[in-house]
């Protein structure tokens, strides 16, 4: 199934968001292979069947919820990386319950605008799909993703310590 095109805000860049296909497994692989891409995710990618599961999982969110981490593409449908929402997937830390955005980007797409403009589609699509709150948990010295979440509108809201004894800032929205 694919996701019509984004509307971009004005001077944002236009981008395309679609449900993740087997293949994009592969192509998330190699787009996050990159230490800096991964600096707040383990300091490197995670192994091929990591990005085969998540692909799956996104699939069914897409089916049973109306939304799931898209693969998110330009113009050109070059993956970009992913972007979009699902339920919080830890069930002993963090915003238990709650239905959480994110996005992760190639570092070659980074500072172009296509993370805000992405995410601005995901809550569109969200708010469409009945969801009333979102949050975004991000690390807490990865000023980037802060600064997304800052422009979306979002408000700084607790802090958690993570199982790797890092601390992630909950960003929280309402729809």
């Amino acid at each position: 199934m694919s996701i019509a095109p984004a509307t971009p805000h004005a001077s944002a860049p236009a981008v395309r968001l679609r449900v993740p296909t087997d293949e994009d497994a592969l192509t998330w692989y190699r787009v996050f292979d990159d230490p800096e891409v991964m600096e707040f995710f383990g300091g490197r990618r995670a192994d091929f069947s990591v990005y085969e599961e998540l692909t799956a999982r996104q699939r069914r969110h897409d089916a049973e919820l109306g939304y799931c981490l898209w693969t998110l593409t330009d113009e050109a449908d070059t993956v970009l990386g992913f972007t979009g929402a699902q339920p919080w997937p830890h069930t002993h830390y963090g915003p238990v319950n709650a239905i959480e955005i994110g996005w992760r980007l190639g570092r070659t797409a980074w500072g172009r605008g296509y993370a805000t403009a992405a995410a601005r589609a995901t809550l569109e699509r969200v708010r469409a799909a009945g969801v009333d709150e979102v949050v975004a948990m991000i690390h807490s010295r990865n000023a980037r993703s802060m600064a997304v979440a800052e422009r979306l509108g979002m408000r700084r809201a607790e802090s958690y310590d993570t199982p790797r004894g890092q601390e992630a800032v909950c960003f929280r929205l309402e729809l």
